[in-house]
């Protein structure tokens, strides 16, 4: 049946259907302009993106490192630091990590307790146990990396659900990401590029974390806003990605080559083997004072990060700024020296590790005794900024010294038992740091240089006394 119009109504006329054709002709135009500009904008945004993965892969490539393979592991460490930066982010907020200013001192010392678990599983259980892996290296890589995956994923569950199981899968990830910096750092020898020092190999390998990191940092902030669980699923699948490209890493990192007759400069290693047939690392006298004067920067940070946690909020110096920003530009100070030293060891062509950890140690207790004698913003920023910058480059000196003198096959304990180390300075020095008292501020600090001055005089006295002055690592 036909619609009968009531009598009287006029119907459409053609003014008014041109008029409704207008009108969709014109939505369909907008609808079409809008689509080739999406279009376009995805077009831009791929070139964009394309153009950024060129040149990051083109940068990791540079100076070799894309025939001996380095630029894979580089390409690994970029997503493992992105990885391990969402997840520090996604827990922020927990009690795992997160401690509050007014806490007791007392529990702050527990918090500092709590950081050494992960180090007491990796130095006597993880470390000989990665060893028995020389011939597996990838595989144990991307292991720690699938581990963490799995962990992500099932973390993310936890913190929505507010499970038990939140904290035992938290020290897993600690657990894991630490093996992964050791096996990392067996690995760098292998994937050497000619011309090219261990010192600024591992400065390499770390600025593309630095930059992993930069990168992650802001979308797993984002997704926290939407939940905990959105940013660890994130964080999920940077650890598949990096699995892949751990088993993607070239045949040689796990190959035997000239391990048995392994010729070591200056003979400064050697390995011993049990009445087990296990083989004993007898530790170089290179690495044991590499070690110890690593202790001293690795100390001091422990100390300014609780003494000024405190001494910021209740002493401050003369000035107008608030504690919270004085705490900031401390730390952002230590942050930055910390990324100088990164910088400064990826493109710096020779370093000599030995005279560099000294040259670190003395910066960390003259910049100390400054800001003691001159308490203020300024002698506290350059202490902070100085701190970081020979904590940086005194690590890497370390790593460099064990893959120079370190047999290939303890590599890995070398490196777990030398973690787990300056992480007990770092221990000592924020508990000496949260027992001190706060007034007047100059009497901790001068504790502080004190320290730093004995420890200094212990590690040149005990100075390898034999070993030529070694080439740069």
């Amino acid at each position: 049946m036909t619609e009968q119009r009531p009598q009287g109504e006029p119907g459409p006329g053609p003014g008014t259907r041109s008029r409704t054709r207008a009108v969709g002709d014109g939505i369909r135009a907008s609808a079409r302009a809008t689509a080739r500009g999406a279009a376009a904008a995805a077009r831009g945004t791929g070139r964009a993106s394309r153009f950024t993965v060129r040149q990051a892969t083109r940068a990791s490539e540079a100076e070799g490192a894309g025939e001996s393979g380095l630029s894979r592991l580089i390409q690994m460490h970029f997503f493992n630091t992105a990885g391990d930066s969402a997840v520090a982010i996604s827990l922020a907020g927990t009690l795992f990590f997160q401690v509050p200013s007014g806490e007791a001192r007392g529990q702050v010392a527990l918090f500092l307790g709590l950081t050494m678990l992960p180090f007491a599983i990796v130095a006597p259980l993880i470390g000989p146990f990665l060893d028995r892996f020389a011939h597996g290296r990838r595989w144990a890589i991307g292991a720690t990396m699938a581990i963490r995956a799995f962990l992500c994923w099932a973390l993310a569950t936890s913190v929505a659900d507010e499970s038990p199981w939140l904290f035992a899968a938290a020290l897993g990830v600690l657990v894991s990401s630490k093996a992964y910096g050791v096996t990392r750092a067996a690995a760098v020898p292998r994937l050497l590029p000619r011309d090219f020092t261990l010192v600024r190999a591992n400065g390499r390998v770390s600025l593309a974390g630095t930059v992993g990191a930069a990168v992650a940092a802001p979308i797993a902030g984002l997704l926290s806003l939407v939940g905990p669980e959105w940013s660890l699923r994130y964080a999920f699948a940077m650890f598949v990605v990096a699995t892949v490209c751990a088993i993607r890493l070239p045949e040689k990192v796990d190959s035997s080559a000239g391990e048995e007759d392994l010729v070591l400069r200056g003979g400064a290693a050697e390995a011993a083997t049990t009445r087990r047939g296990r083989a004993r690392m007898q530790i170089p006298p290179a690495v044991a004072f590499a070690l110890r004067a690593n202790c001293g920067p690795r100390w001091a940070s422990g100390f300014l990060i609780m003494f000024m946690a405190f001494l910021l909020r209740e002493n401050p110096p003369p000035t107008d700024l608030q504690p919270e920003l004085l705490v900031g530009l401390v730390v952002g100070a230590a942050g930055a020296g910390n990324a100088l030293g990164i910088v400064l060891a990826s493109v710096l062509k020779r370093i000599n590790p030995n005279v560099t950890v000294v040259l670190a140690l003395l910066a960390v207790s003259a910049t100390t005794l400054l800001a003691a004698l001159f308490y203020g913003v300024l002698p506290l920023v350059l202490l902070g900024l100085s701190a970081g910058l020979a904590q940086s480059l005194a690590k890497f000196c370390l790593d460099a010294t064990i893959q120079r003198d370190v047999p290939t096959r303890v590599q890995a304990s070398a490196f777990a038992r030398s973690d787990t180390t300056l992480q007990l300075a770092w221990v000592i020095g924020g508990f000496v740091g949260i027992a001190l008292p706060l007034e007047p501020a100059r009497l901790g600090l001068g504790v502080a240089f004190v320290v730093l001055t004995a420890w200094t005089v212990f590690v040149l006295a005990t100075r390898p006394q034999a070993s030529r002055p070694a080439a740069a690592a």
